[in-house]
């Protein structure tokens, strides 16, 4: 009879004792669950990520780029109906049909090819200037946050400096030193942004800072470098997340500006804003060439936005409750 009992009671410990340890992993499963459910009920953000995945197809499928490598040969297109340089002088100015959907431009190409491709560099300047900017400006902001001092004013008045300029005027100041073109341009834009990324990373910094967890690694003897990087940044990242987010929205529009002004990749490389700048001297006889570009640059912008609001439902603590 006492060993009966005694078995009972070492299952029912051993059944507690699996839940006990289960218990994590259950949460972190229904935490992810619940993230996961908040973000698919956000329908603007939903919608956020439907445009941005046509656009991302659009940029990547243009043409076969990923099979003409292997076979040694030059891309042809794929989505776009026709090469975005081929010149069609004769019908210059056609307005859409079933030939060409979005009409031609001024030197007869197809604009909605040429939105296709165009799609490349906006995307490209969008996401790798924010990286930039925001790998740059996030450690900008973490060490000034952490280490305090003579260090946090040096660093915050120069991101106070560069955020006394506007990001247009700034990034034209930054390319007047550079020069022109692509790489000067993501360059630029992600100089820009840095300062922003910064006083984010920085408030973050000075908050996470004085909790006891830190002060806990500190009294174990911890360095600075391992209570940064274990401690600080993976509690401050989420906000430079949702921060990119929306920002990858406010570099391409930078973009445009500068394309517009004849500052972004060289002619006759198709870009969405200086496909609007080449139809501003037909708007009232072919609108549709500036029409379409900027319909482009209003569709993806919106879809980032979009998903940034809905990132940062989900991962914003003050919003999650």
């Amino acid at each position: 009879m006492e060993d009966r009992l005694d078995s009972k009671l070492d299952v029912v410990i051993e059944e507690e004792l699996t839940e006990r340890l289960d218990a994590p992993a259950i949460r972190i499963r229904s935490q992810r669950k619940r993230l996961f459910q908040t973000f698919v009920r956000n329908r603007p953000a939903i919608l956020g990520v439907f445009l941005l995945v046509l656009v991302l197809v659009m940029a990547i499928f243009a043409d076969d780029w990923f099979i003409a490598i292997f076979q040694g040969r030059e891309p042809q297109p794929l989505l776009a109906p026709y090469d975005p340089l081929e010149q069609d002088t004769v019908n210059r100015l056609a307005p859409p049909s079933r030939e060409h959907w979005m009409g031609l431009d001024s030197y007869g190409r197809d604009t909605l090819s040429r939105i296709i491709y165009g799609s490349r560099v906006s995307l490209l300047v969008g996401l790798l200037s924010v990286l930039i900017g925001g790998v740059s400006g996030a450690l900008m902001g973490l060490t000034g946050g952490f280490l305090g001092g003579k260090v946090e004013n040096v660093i915050m008045r120069v991101a106070d400096i560069l955020m006394a300029f506007p990001s247009l005027i700034m990034g034209l100041m930054v390319l007047a030193v550079l020069g022109g073109g692509l790489f000067n341009m993501i360059l630029a834009i992600g100089i820009v942004l840095s300062p922003t990324f910064a006083r984010v990373a920085h408030s973050s910094t000075l908050g996470v800072k004085e909790n006891e967890y830190v002060e806990a690694a500190r009294s174990i003897g911890a360095g600075n470098w391992r209570i940064a990087r274990v401690h600080i940044l993976p509690n401050i990242i989420s906000e430079v997340v949702v921060l990119a987010s929306i920002w990858i929205a406010s570099a391409i529009r930078v973009e445009a500006n500068l394309s517009f002004i004849g500052l972004g990749v060289s002619p006759p490389t198709p870009a969405w804003g200086s496909m609007i700048r080449d139809g501003t001297k037909y708007l009232f006889q072919a609108p549709w060439v500036s029409f379409f570009p900027g319909l482009a640059i209003l569709i993806t912008v919106l879809a980032f936005n979009l998903l940034g609001d809905g990132l940062r439902d989900i991962l914003d603590p003050k919003l999650q409750n």
